[in-house]
């Protein structure tokens, strides 16, 4: 399976893929480009210093269709099967979900349907919650809102702030993405409503 990143920003969770690819953690997927909307994204560097196809398409002034228009582009160009956002700061339009169907993944700091959007490690920590967490899922056409792949949960510590938090789900993350790329690479499922459903062999 050949996977597209989308990222812009420094691409922990890029890295992760690409490190557990070639720890052959995570086997039968390879990395086919990495593209970003963000010039000076640290996560390009990344992708350059591993070898990495690479492509930029500046969002910034740009009208969402134009953009997502060229990015579509880029990755069928590099006959990508699933895309893997990376903490890609944009939302996606409708037309650039109906180009890849039930194959664009997105992974949220917090254990969904519980505090999507923006800062959700600092909603949950405000919030109270005792067991936070992240979610691997699919992308619609609504904000963190597809079909759930995986989910795995963090304990709220006495001891903690947002930001230590914040820092033990980024580690959970960095987990999750790949076990969840492996499960929808091993193409042993279907999507029921909005249930991701394991098929019995």
């Amino acid at each position: 399976m050949r996977i597209g990143i989308l990222l812009s920003g420094r691409g922990s969770n890029f890295a992760a893929i690409a490190a557990s690819i070639r720890a052959s953690r995570l086997t039968g997927v390879e990395i086919a480009v990495v593209v970003s909307n963000v010039a000076e994204a640290g996560g390009l560097q990344t992708a350059l210093e591993l070898g990495l196809p690479t492509a930029v398409f500046v969002s910034k002034g740009r009208k969402r269709a134009e953009h997502d228009a060229d990015v579509i582009a880029c990755l069928r160009a590099h006959q990508v099967d699933l895309v893997c956002l990376a903490g890609y700061m944009r939302l996606l339009s409708p037309h650039f979900i109906a180009a890849f169907p039930n194959r664009i993944l997105n992974i949220h700091p917090s254990l969904l349907p519980s505090f999507p959007g923006l800062a959700a490690q600092e909603q949950a920590f405000d919030y109270g919650v005792k067991v936070a967490g992240c979610t691997v899922h699919f992308v619609d056409e609504h904000l963190d809102h597809g079909a759930i792949v995986l989910q795995r949960a963090v304990p709220v510590l006495e001891t903690d702030d947002a930001h230590s938090l914040a820092e033990r789900i980024l580690a959970e993350e960095h987990l999750a993405y790949t076990e969840a790329i492996a499960l929808v690479a091993g193409g042993n499922y279907e999507i029921q409503g909005r249930r991701y459903v394991k098929r019995s062999r």
